[in-house]
């Protein structure tokens, strides 16, 4: 991978094509983003930048953290992320990167916390089959068979049951890049990416070929 960037989530619209077509799109605020710190096999033993992405006064950034920043001469960034690029060497301690790493017809793959639900029945959180809605049944909405009454005797790892739903990282691969506003800092993708709006997402190059 050569190329990654951190981006906020704007939220969703449409575009159309020269040949008249609609494609739903997601608009990211991707960058600038800048270089506050190099891991090399020397000291951390594997090779990455990290970067920080949007902007935070200085009042609120502890005492660790505005030492980072200070000794890496850059002003304080609200988002910390830690991207493992394999031209890592090429960049120095604040330099930028911008939307321009990306281009129209690029492929990337987008990673975010999927928006949480909190706790859900088998129905919504698996798709799971309801029971009839008579007054006489009585199973509704609830789970079915657990396991088997004898052997194993006992619910199996794995078995798909109500619980927390959502708020995990997710990962879209091998969607296009429709537009790339680099004085905006504007990435437009089609589809959908995970989180909801406002939420930070990494953008990479995927790892899918064509």
């Amino acid at each position: 991978m050569k190329k990654a960037i951190v981006a906020k989530k704007i939220g969703m619209t449409q575009v159309f094509t020269e040949a008249g077509l609609l494609i739903p799109v997601t608009v990211l605020e991707a960058g600038p983003c800048v270089v506050t710190q190099k891991k090399t096999v020397e000291t951390d033993g594997y090779e990455a930048l990290q970067v920080g992405f949007g902007d935070v006064k200085e009042k609120n950034v502890n005492k660790p953290d505005k030492g980072h920043f200070d000794k890496a001469g850059v002003a304080p960034k609200k988002v910390l992320k830690e991207l493992k690029l394999e031209n890592s060497a090429d960049y120095e301690v604040g330099a930028e990167i911008k939307a321009d790493i990306f281009a129209v017809g690029d492929h990337v793959d987008v990673s975010g916390t999927s928006k949480g639900h909190g706790y859900q029945g088998a129905i919504k959180r698996h798709g799971a089959h309801r029971g009839p809605m008579a007054h006489g049944s009585k199973y509704h909405r609830s789970l079915g068979s657990l396991s088997s009454g004898t052997s194993p005797g006992k619910v199996k790892k794995g078995k798909k049951m109500p619980g927390h739903m959502g708020s995990v990282n997710v990962t879209v691969q091998n969607i296009e890049v429709v537009r790339a506003d680099a004085e905006k800092n504007l990435l437009l993708v089609k589809g959908a990416v995970p989180g909801s709006k406002g939420s930070v997402v990494v953008v990479r190059e995927t790892v899918k070929s064509n």
